[in-house]
């Protein structure tokens, strides 16, 4: 029986897809700010044809899998939950990613 697929597991795999994108990953440590995402992607500036493609940064919670929850139930998830409603509201993009399919659907 496989192992089952922790943080860390898709933490590695987002780093990796990214790399392949020619992008990079940096892990954020914020001060004053509970509940901000701690990893910032970048990606690359897509040419298609006769015009460029920019892909703003994309900042990323990673959880357990199944740790993606639709209603916050704690003290903890609730200020996430905030703090991402308060970065989207100011123009960022903002994703939880739970999954190796999330990784993927982010990164289309």
């Amino acid at each position: 029986m496989p192992a089952p697929v922790r943080e860390s597991d898709v933490e590695k795999y987002l780093v990796r897809q990214v790399k392949a994108l020619g992008g990079e990953v940096r892990k954020v440590k914020w001060i004053g700010r509970d509940g901000a995402p701690d990893r910032l992607v970048m990606l690359p500036v897509l040419e298609c044809y006769d015009r460029f493609i920019v892909r703003g940064p994309i900042w990323v919670e990673l959880k357990r899998p199944g740790g993606k929850a639709k209603f916050p139930s704690d003290a903890r998830e609730r200020r996430q939950a905030r703090e991402h409603e308060r970065m989207r509201k100011m123009g960022q993009r903002v994703e939880v990613i739970d999954s190796f399919e999330g990784v993927d659907e982010v990164l289309r």
